[in-house]
C-alpha cells in the first residue's frame, strides 16, 4: 500500500485530504509544519513516505524551503506541490525547488489521486534498458540506471532520471514540451509545460558545466529540447 506524507496547516482540508487518500488504499502521515514534516522524514517513518503532497504557504518555514531542504538532503521522494492560487511565480519557485508536480487548490479527489498515482508511477524503477552511453564525459548507465560524470555519481530524482533517459535515447532529435510531458508526466495539457522547463533547469543544474551555456540538454526555440552534444 503506498505511504503519504501530507503537509497541510489547514487542519480541515488535511482531514478532508487524509480521508480521501485514505479510502484510496493509501497510508497516510501528516504534518501541519514544515518542521515536523522534515523530523518526520528524518525519523524511522520517514523510510515508509513513498510520496509527499506538500502545502506550499505554511506557517514558518514554507513549502518552497521544505522542498528546498528534502532534495538537500538527497532524498528522491516525489513532491506535489499545493498552491491555493495557481500563480504562475509560485508554481515557478516550487518546480525549481525540486518539486515533481503541482495542483490548484480546490482540488477534486479524482484530479489529486491521478496526479498521485502517476507520480509513485515515475518513482518506480525505470524499465533497465541494455547499454552504456558516453557523451563528452557524462556516462548514462542504461542497465544500471545511473549517471556518472567524469568519475561522479549524479543524484537524479526519478523525474529528471527519466526526462534525461527519454531525451538521450535519440541524440539530436527535437522532442516538444508536449511530447516529453505525455511520456514523463502523463500529462497532456499546455499549461504544464513548465514542469519540463522547471525539470530541464535542474537537470542542466547537474549536468553542464556553465547552465546558461548548454551542452548535454540544448533548447531549440520554439521547438522544445534536444540531447546533444549533436
Amino acid at each position: 500500500m503506498p505511504h503519504v506524507l501530507l503537509i497541510e496547516d489547514d487542519a480541515s482540508v488535511r482531514d478532508g485530504m487524509e480521508l480521501v487518500l485514505r479510502r484510496h488504499g493509501y497510508g497516510v502521515d501528516t504534518a501541519a509544519t514544515g518542521e515536523a514534516a522534515l523530523a518526520l522524514l528524518a525519523g524511522p517513518a520517514g523510510h515508509t513516505v513513498e510520496l509527499a503532497v506538500l502545502d506550499l504557504m505554511l506557517p514558518g518555514m514554507d513549502g518552497f524551503e521544505v522542498c528546498r531542504r528534502i532534495r538537500a538532503r538527497g532524498s528522491a521522494v516525489p513532491v506535489i506541490m499545493l498552491t491555493a492560487r495557481g500563480d504562475d511565480g509560485d508554481i515557478v519557485r516550487g518546480l525549481e525547488a525540486g518539486a515533481d508536480d503541482y495542483v490548484v487548490k480546490p482540488v477534486t479527489a479524482p484530479v489529486l489521486e491521478a496526479r498521485i498515482r502517476a507520480a509513485l508511477r515515475r518513482a518506480e524503477p525505470v524499465r533497465r534498458r541494455p547499454g552504456e552511453d558516453t557523451y563528452a564525459g557524462l556516462v548514462i548507465d542504461r542497465a544500471g540506471l545511473t549517471v556518472t560524470k567524469r568519475g561522479t555519481v549524479l543524484a537524479l530524482p526519478p523525474t529528471e532520471l527519466r526526462v534525461l533517459l527519454e531525451l538521450s535515447a535519440s541524440p539530436g532529435q527535437v522532442f516538444s514540451r508536449e511530447q516529453l510531458l505525455r511520456s514523463v508526466w502523463e500529462h497532456d495539457f499546455l499549461g504544464d509545460s513548465r514542469l519540463v522547463d522547471a525539470a530541464v533547469g535542474r537537470l542542466r543544474a547537474k549536468l553542464e558545466d556553465i547552465p546558461a551555456k548548454p551542452v548535454y540538454i540544448q533548447t531549440v526555440r520554439g521547438f522544445g529540447y534536444r540531447f546533444g552534444p549533436v
